[in-house]
């Protein structure tokens, strides 16, 4: 787009039982959507990754909401045991909340909300939008774990799309199984050349540009 676009960047505290999690808001004037980002495994708001596809979803005009799934504590913790990143039910509880934070602070009566999660987090992302079934219209997952969602697959009616790398073999395989479990709307992406993290030349441009096509496709409203 070659427009200038104005922006309301800034720091939130999203309330989650007893935690507050810290998130990164933007929302370019007239958005056409929200997408919720749910992080993977040792990660966090500040992926660069995650940071790069949200700021060209901001460019197309999407509000995006970066959080820490985990608070600092949580983090340390989960560093030694790795208890917390595979823990798809708490994951997901974390993203419901956020969601519900969304809807409740925020002026999105005319836009929808979709979700984009990587690894463990697309799990997380599945298992939240099968309990939202009117308010996520999208959800997009990058070199993904939609098997962990499990039994949440067949009850998740927004449109999905699985993105994976072709040299990521093991993960193309899980997504396939993800896939046909899947009843609604569903496409699998490989992408060409690209490793798990999709750090070779291109492929996270890649990724930006799937993603946008597919929230411009099922998030926006006619």
């Amino acid at each position: 787009m070659n427009k200038t676009l104005e922006y309301n960047n800034q720091e939130v505290w999203i309330s989650s039982g007893i935690v507050n999690l810290e998130g990164s808001l933007a929302q370019p004037e007239n958005a056409r959507g929200i997408i919720l980002f749910a992080h993977g495994s040792g990660s966090s708001r500040n992926s660069p990754r995650n940071q790069y596809v949200a700021q060209e979803l901001n460019k197309a005009e999407f509000s995006t909401l970066l959080f820490d799934l985990l608070t600092p504590d949580e983090e340390s913790t989960d560093q030694e045991s790795e208890d917390l990143r595979f823990n798809i039910t708490f994951l997901a509880e974390r993203l419901v909340d956020a969601t519900q934070w969304v809807a409740q602070n925020l002026d999105i009566q005319n836009i929808q909300i979709g979700y984009f999660g990587a690894s463990t987090g697309a799990a997380a992302a599945l298992v939240a939008a099968a309990q939202f079934p009117d308010a996520v219209g999208a959800v997009v997952s990058r070199g993904g774990r939609p098997d962990l969602a499990g039994s949440s697959l067949s009850n998740v009616q927004a449109p999905t799309l699985l993105i994976v790398g072709e040299k990521d073999s093991p993960v193309i395989g899980m997504n396939q199984e993800a896939l046909a479990q899947l009843s609604g709307e569903k496409k699998l992406e490989i992408v060409p050349g690209a490793s798990h993290l999709f750090e070779e030349p291109g492929a996270l441009e890649e990724i930006a540009k799937m993603a946008r096509q597919w929230f411009e496709q099922y998030l926006v409203k006619s």
